[in-house]
């Protein structure tokens, strides 16, 4: 009789393809699931999974991690929410390729673009490579917690080939399109998922500048494309200004139709033009009357949520000149400061008046977007829950009513402000974007925006809210919300051998008390090198995660097993 390595016992079994869910067992041999469904045979161990769901690991396609990859084994907090594939090198920035003149560059635009501590960047990453294929090689050296697929980034790339006229935007010669075309054409040869770039103005440098690669042409996008088009394999991937997508979608659909590649790019609603989403859902419905499959819209779990307190990098008050006294202060200091009535009565007597711009006056004024934390998180507030109604209902001024909310749990206490996908005060387009069949779950940005968001939990959030909790609004079958962030993530990016649960694919399982399913509360931690910041959530609920076929975690707490590799190139799906 055959003996397994580990058998996963009497588990309600949701194995990713979006069939309805079965009690059952899983067996695992080696890094691979040898039997689903009644396993008879013995195993050098089990887990008993009555009572408790089963799932495939989450495949999280848009993450940051392009530098923790160099010092964090673990990857957090992605391994912490039951993902066991990540795919960085999003959004065009990265560190690879560069010349060793331009590291300084190319952290400065990490932290401009995704609000990463430059001095964590500077003391953690540990260069050693040049190229793009040296990059992987120094990757490959280090063992994770999670698998990690990388892509070649547009703004470094440029930085590579064009040096200052590349951080100037100057346009791409025809030599300079050749030479990232090649450059773009050997990462894929050493295993790059894809290339990302970046055309949106929210992506700026810390100059205020547009990040390299923002104003390039049609003939530098398409003459890169040719490269995947070429090596037959890769993801283009785009982040572009969200109220210029109708422009944009035109040469992407060439672009797809062109390289039979994926092709792929944000789909949010924004409050400018908040019925913009649903024409760029009509746009994916026509490019699949005409055949095209292989263009797809990005969209979040859950609005892009900007935390707002004291430590993070943006609140109501940043901007007012009766603040800035007491904003570089040790936090304790600033916090016994800020307790005092008559600080208080002045900041929020106060006037924004600094210049953070038409994005950052609307971040930090709009009070009718922003809600008190409070102790259980609510993610889908109603517009009575917001800081406005609130201090409408109590007579107070929202600067007021804010400046107390956030004083909360000794001054720890957070507002959430849903940036997109929240117009009408509810999920109606994220649900709407979701149920699209051309759309796919992205944008959690596990890694990045430190200062400001913390939506690398989104997995664990598309369990407790789509598929258990959500009061205002239709839930979704959890089988559906299992192959969004499996099958359809890890087949997005050609990871064919993950992202379900039958004989043959990678044993990469999760175990989940769904439960008790919970989150912990969003909290500032201090843990990046150079004592750097992040906001933290992670979860509790989680009995176990395996990757190929070793268990990382238990009990919501890693085990210290490292089996995760980087990923090279597309994978293919067993052999039937």
């Amino acid at each position: 009789m055959t003996e397994h390595d580990l058998v996963i016992r009497g588990g309600t079994i949701v194995d990713g393809t979006g069939g309805d869910p079965f009690t059952g067992d899983i067996a695992i041999d080696g890094d691979k699931i040898s039997e689903v469904g009644e396993v008879t045979g013995k195993s050098k161990r089990e887990i008993d999974a009555t009572g408790l769901m089963v799932t495939p690991g989450f495949v999280d396609i848009h993450t940051h991690y392009d530098a923790q990859a160099t010092w964090d084994p673990y990857l957090t907090p992605s391994s912490q929410h039951g993902v066991t594939t990540v795919v960085m090198g999003n959004c065009g920035v990265g560190f690879a390729p560069v010349k060793p003149e331009s590291r300084d560059e190319l952290i400065d635009l990490m932290e401009a673009v995704e609000d990463i501590p430059g001095a964590a960047m500077h003391e953690g990453i540990k260069w050693e490579w040049e190229s793009f294929p040296e990059y992987m090689d120094a990757l490959d050296k280090r063992s994770y917690a999670v698998d990690i697929g990388a892509q070649m980034p547009h703004c470094s790339l440029r930085v590579y080939v064009m040096g200052k006229r590349g951080i100037d935007n100057e346009p791409a010669t025809p030599d300079d399109i050749a030479k990232m075309r090649d450059l773009t054409y050997e990462s894929l040869k050493a295993g790059a998922l894809g290339f990302s770039t970046s055309r949106t103005d929210l992506h700026n440098t810390l100059q205020g500048d547009p990040v390299p690669g923002t104003l390039a042409a049609t003939d530098e996008l398409f003459g890169i494309a040719d490269a995947l088009k070429a090596y037959g394999g890769g993801v283009f991937q785009i982040a572009a200004t969200h109220r210029e997508m109708e422009k944009e979608f035109d040469w992407m659909l060439k672009m797809a139709k062109d390289t039979g590649r994926m092709v792929t790019f944000q789909i949010q609603q924004i409050d400018e033009a908040p019925d913009l989403y649903k024409k760029m859902l009509d746009h994916l419905d026509e490019a699949r009357a005409q055949g095209v499959t292989n263009i797809r819209g990005q969209h979040s779990g859950r609005p892009v949520g900007l935390l707002m307190g004291w430590q993070t990098s943006v609140h109501p008050f940043i901007g007012f000149p009766e603040y800035r006294p007491y904003a570089q202060m040790p936090f304790k200091e600033r916090l016994e400061k800020l307790k005092d009535p008559a600080v208080r009565a002045e900041i929020t007597g106060g006037k924004n008046v600094d210049k953070l711009g038409d994005f950052g006056t609307f971040i930090t004024t709009s009070f009718h977007k922003m809600y008190p934390m409070g102790e259980q998180e609510n993610y889908e507030p109603a517009p009575e829950d917001s800081i406005a109604a609130i201090a409408e209902r109590e007579g107070k001024t929202p600067a007021e009513v804010a400046y107390d909310a956030m004083m909360l749990n000794d001054g720890q206490a957070m507002l959430y402000f849903p940036l997109f996908g929240y117009s009408t005060n509810d999920y109606t387009a994220i649900e709407a974007t979701l149920r699209h069949p051309q759309t796919g779950l992205s944008l959690a940005d596990g890694g990045a925006h430190v200062g400001a968001i913390c939506d690398g939990g989104t997995p664990t959030f598309m369990l407790t809210h789509w598929a258990r909790d959500r009061s205002r609004g239709a839930k979704l079958p959890i089988q559906d919300i299992i192959r969004i962030q499996t099958k359809d993530t890890a087949e997005q990016y050609g990871l064919f051998d993950r992202g379900v649960l039958k004989p043959g694919m990678k044993a990469d399982v999760n175990v989940i008390d769904f439960e008790n399913l919970t989150f912990t509360h969003p909290e500032m931690r201090f843990d990046l090198p150079a004592g750097g910041r992040r906001l933290w959530q992670g979860a509790k609920g989680y009995r176990a995660t395996i990757l190929s076929g070793v268990t990382v975690s238990e009990n919501d707490e890693p085990t210290g097993n490292l089996p995760g590799h980087l990923i090279r190139g597309e994978q293919p799906a067993p052999a039937a």
